[in-house]
């Protein structure tokens, strides 16, 4: 294995006891199709690395939101892996220059395409998982997602918190929060509303807003705030 190889391994954090699918998981489908021969290439393992980073991911965000619902969930999980993420993380690792690509590749600027990397790093999982196992690929996908899964500890961005809210309070209850305007205030063309969200007699949350609407949201948003044990930024 050439020193190069040996650096991606330590910035990957792993180093491969077969090297054969370090190489397989660096090889573009390209280089098949432009020989017109049969070559091993990264398709498989991409698909492979691509299931256990949604498992990894998914099942540590599940034990750092334990009140977060499904819905929470499933958006938490989008914002840390995406096709942007995943090239990133093939950026950082300086992927592009270890790619086995077709000339044709090459020239279209293939080595530095995101769609290229973020598959390329999905391979590279893949490779780790086969390699060593499935406590070993998670352990280098959290070191690789460290940064990102820091930047979720506080509460996640959530695009419904009235929804959010009302299915954290029905995993408890079958009566659903009541949202109130408790003021109006500013001129007609630019008035602010400001609303509390109650739950079982009790007021969860304020919040205000341009319109009836985002006051709700808002309110639901604090109260999530308060309801959900979101650990301070930076602990796990």
């Amino acid at each position: 294995m050439s020193d190069s190889l040996q650096d991606l391994e330590k910035r990957l954090g792993h180093h491969f006891h077969n090297p054969k699918l370090l190489a397989t998981a660096l090889t573009h489908p390209s280089v098949c199709h432009e020989s017109q021969r049969p070559h091993e290439h990264n398709q498989r393992l991409e698909f492979l690395g691509d299931s256990v980073l949604e498992l990894v991911l998914t099942a540590e965000l599940f034990t750092r939101f334990p009140h977060l619902g499904e819905g929470g969930l499933t958006k938490a999980r989008a914002q840390l892996v995406n096709r942007r993420s995943l090239a990133e993380c093939s950026r950082r690792l300086g992927v592009g220059q270890h790619l086995v690509i077709s000339k044709g590749e090459e020239k279209n600027g293939g080595r530095e395409r995101g769609s290229t990397l973020a598959d390329a790093f999905e391979a590279l999982i893949g490779a780790v998982f086969l390699d060593g196992g499935f406590e070993v690929a998670r352990q280098v996908i959290l070191r690789h997602f460290a940064t990102k899964l820091a930047q979720q500890n506080t509460a996640p961005h959530i695009e419904n918190p009235k929804g959010e809210l009302q299915e954290l309070l029905q995993s408890h209850s079958t009566e659903p929060p009541r949202y109130e305007i408790r003021s109006v205030s500013g001129p007609d063309h630019d008035r602010v509303f400001e609303c509390a969200v109650f739950h079982a007699g009790r007021e969860l949350g304020r919040g205000t807003g341009k319109s009836k609407k985002a006051a709700e949201s808002s309110a639901a948003r604090a109260a999530l705030e308060k309801l959900m044990p979101f650990p301070p930024a930076g602990q796990p």
